[in-house]
């Protein structure tokens, strides 16, 4: 939920009262009735008359033009009732309709009030979330091309007699009869096109094209693989759910890194293919949805065409022919990132949520889900089968296996018997002991080039992790100790090498770098720590002769840059790729026998109580990128903490250890997954007013609390100052979820907020910053 009032929307019925009806002529009349979701802000739900018309087909979900005051506002259906108004009532008619069919299925609708009620989000931005932008638009609608076919072939003479007159239009015939008599009007001209046309040799007309985002990537058959004894109880497991949906427990894969979870993914999704159903695969981020679409297209590679792909690198036109192809039945499997769980597929058999702990799968904008959690729902309400798979899974999702709410899954051991890599850890205290008082340690320990350095001459791969882009961390003055921060967020400004600029990674503000210290005007001037670019810059001066490429978000700005880049590492052009958490997870690399991870207490010292279980799985899933072919893999840490148990029980790959101990601190200081969490923030350009507006909360919240709820202190957030909004917060937890919602959002909707304050409620917020 967010916004300045919290409005509980405009029922259907109370148009007359608000003077809200919409242009044109009102009437009474006989004949269905519907209740339309009107997009824009407010929740605006109007009864409409259906015109004799637009009868056929209309249903919950179907996109409708309305009429509203002057103007014309599109919506979504929401219910139809068949019977008539009731007397003396005045309703409008539709106007039109956007498709012959819904937009939204029935479930889907079921699925959007679910969200809503759970997450305290409006239901115009649940339905707005399900619909591409182009599909609510219509913006980028179907895609066509003129074609002319060749209807009356010319005889001898006649050839002859064009060739003569009008050789252009005797070229065109002539390749028309070779390409069979059909092809494209652009390859001939308008004008040869028309005067053929006139004269009766072809006929134009128009054809629909699929902008398909893998459209020139071809893809080699492969066969299923055999299973051990671990990935065979799983697909067993698996099959069965499949084979009862609504009575089977979702399933929790637990399985390490290398242990052959897609394969297992692949074959169960081959049998729900079998049996007439579809698979819908989500993923957390899109670099793992190149290599996932690769293995899937590989493996179904006489029906690629029934393969959907959805994310928001791809063009809104690409996006808009994907969802409807899904939408008519055409896509038996769907493959997307976050916003996918809402795929409008028919015959849904398996969802399948690969790394499932990951925290991209929560939407950080209205309507703040969790896809993870809105795919188990899904799977409950289908019914179909649900899995969720990971090596390091959420400690909520392990919780609800150890309680026997979920089915654990588990393969301890990787494919093809490989084995776990081996993890060292390095003490960057004693680095920087041996650099000196003055020195500063290396980026690169001397272990980790020696070992580097190996892998070089053995022709082996090596991989290097640091979750922070740029060059330098933060710019310092020597002589004051300033630091240049940005002007909107309070955060330090990074510095970007190739830019030549100081960047906020928290709003993207850009600025010069200083020549002189903006406070003291001293020339002295202080890079401190460092990120990929800086990184990628020390590789070339430690390894000229390496083949070295870098992977964030600054480097992979391009369409398919990423797909490239992880396409050439994989075939060898690359000895040393470093990057942040984008090559962290998921991607398979045979050949990478060495993984660095150059600092990783980056995530471990943040307030916030899954710090260290982000830690732990960072960790974890980057190792696991080591060895996964028949060589031995490597993996050094470098830390300044590495005594913590998450850096611990990462080394020795002991999951169920680390879930043990971290588990028993949530249960002492009831953090989930023993109690659901809700964080109230209040923004404001006015310090002193968001922070008076959250304690007025505070005290209303306070008062007359349910049995149970946990309400913290009003506090500013971690990042206290963002896009020049003054963050406060307060952290709500109760054992139950609507314990919160149902006490807090009363209280929310009775509150007249300042103009310039902005409150957010998240549910099961993933961060507390």
């Amino acid at each position: 939920m967010e916004g300045r009032g919290y409005g509980l929307g405009i029922m259907r019925g109370e148009a007359d009262e608000l003077g809200l009806m919409g242009c044109g002529e009102e009437r009474t009349g006989s004949g269905p009735v519907v209740t339309v979701l009107l997009d824009g802000p407010g929740d605006l739900q109007f009864d409409y008359l259906v015109p004799e018309g637009l009868v056929e087909g209309l249903g919950p979900g179907s996109r409708v033009l309305c009429p509203l005051q002057q103007r014309r506002q599109p919506g979504t259906v929401l219910a139809v009732h068949e019977e008539a108004p009731e007397a003396g009532r005045r309703l409008k008619p539709l106007i039109s309709r956007y498709d012959e069919r819904p937009a939204l299925p029935g479930d889907l609708l079921r699925l959007a009030r679910w969200v809503s009620e759970y997450y305290c989000a409006p239901l115009e931005t649940v339905v707005r979330a399900m619909l591409p932008g182009s599909v609510r638009t219509d913006r980028h609608a179907v895609k066509t091309r003129r074609m002319v076919e060749l209807v009356r072939v010319p005889g001898e003479e006649e050839m002859v007699v064009m060739a003569r007159r009008a050789p252009r239009q005797a070229e065109a015939v002539k390749a028309l009869g070779e390409m069979g008599g059909r092809g494209p009007a652009a390859e001939y001209g308008a004008a040869v096109v028309k005067a053929l046309a006139a004269a009766g040799w072809v006929n134009v007309s128009e054809e629909e094209v699929e902008r398909d985002p893998h459209g020139g990537d071809t893809f080699v058959a492969t066969q299923p693989l055999e299973l051990n004894e671990g990935q065979k109880e799983s697909l067993e497991a698996i099959l069965e759910a499949v084979a009862k949906p609504g009575e089977a427990k979702p399933l929790l894969l637990h399985g390490v890194t290398g242990s052959g979870k897609t394969e297992v993914y692949l074959q169960a999704a081959q049998a729900v293919l079998d049996a007439g159903k579809s698979v819908l695969v989500l993923v957390p981020e899109i670099s793992l949805t190149p290599q996932t679409v690769d293995r899937f297209k590989s493996r179904f590679a006489t029906m690629t065409e029934r393969i959907a792909v959805l994310h928001s690198h791809m063009s809104q036109g690409e996006r808009f022919d994907e969802w409807q192809k899904i939408r008519r039945g055409r896509a038996r499997i769907v493959i997307g990132a976050r916003s996918a769980v809402f795929a409008p597929l028919t015959d849904l058999g398996l969802i399948l949520v690969d790394e499932e702990h990951e925290n991209s799968y929560k939407q950080e904008s209205p309507p703040r889900y969790q896809a993870r959690d809105v795919a188990v729902v899904r799977a409950a309400q289908t019914p179909c089968a649900i899995v969720l798979g990971s090596a390091t899974p959420a400690l909520e999702s392990w919780y609800n296996a150890q309680r026997g709410k979920y089915r654990l899954l588990t393969m301890g051991e990787r494919a093809d018997s490989a084995g776990l890599p081996l993890i060292r850890v390095i003490d960057m205290r004693l680095e920087k002991r041996r650099a000196g008082p003055k020195g500063t340690p290396p980026i690169i320990s001397e272990r980790l080039r020696l070992a580097m350095d190996q892998r070089l001459q053995r022709a082996e791969q090596t991989i290097l992790f640091i979750n922070r882009r740029g060059f330098a961390a933060s710019v310092q003055c020597l002589a004051c100790g300033h630091v240049v921060k940005c002007a909107h967020c309070s955060v330090p400004m990074t510095l970007h090498h190739e830019s030549q600029r100081l960047v906020c990674h928290v709003c993207g503000f850009q600025k010069l770098p200083p020549k002189k210290c903006p406070e003291c005007a001293d020339p002295g001037i202080l890079l401190a720590g460092y990120g990929t670019e800086r990184v990628h810059h020390t590789l070339t001066t430690v390894f000229p002769k390496a083949r070295t490429a870098r992977v964030d978000t600054d480097a992979m700005q391009q369409k398919h840059t990423l797909r490239d880049t992880l396409q050439q590492f994989k075939t060898g052009k690359i000895d040393i790729l470093v990057g942040t958490q984008m090559i962290a997870k998921g991607l398979h690399f045979p050949n990478v026998t060495l993984v660095g991870v150059l600092n990783a207490d980056l995530t471990l010292h943040t307030p916030d109580f899954r710090a260290a279980e982000r830690t732990f799985s960072l960790l974890t899933q980057v190792a696991g990128r080591a060895g996964r072919g028949s060589l031995r893999g490597e993996v050094i840490v470098q830390t300044y903490s590495p005594h913590l148990p998450a850096i611990l029980h990462a080394r020795h790959h002991d999951f169920t250890g680390f879930s043990e101990q971290e588990l028993e601190m949530r249960k002492v200081f009831s953090y989930p997954p023993y109690t659901h969490a809700a964080l109230l923030t209040c923004k404001s350009p006015n310090q002193r007013m968001a922070e008076f507006t959250l304690e007025t909360l505070h005290r209303r919240i306070v008062e007359n609390a349910p049995e149970g709820l946990v309400v913290g202190d009003p506090a500013p957030s971690p990042l206290e100052k963002s896009h020049d909004q003054y963050r406060f917060q307060i952290l709500l937890r109760a054992p139950r979820t609507s314990l919160i919602t149902r006490h807090v959002q009363p209280i929310l909707r009775g509150t007249t907020f300042p103009q310039d304050v902005v409150a957010v409620f998240d549910v099961d917020p993933v961060s507390l910053s």
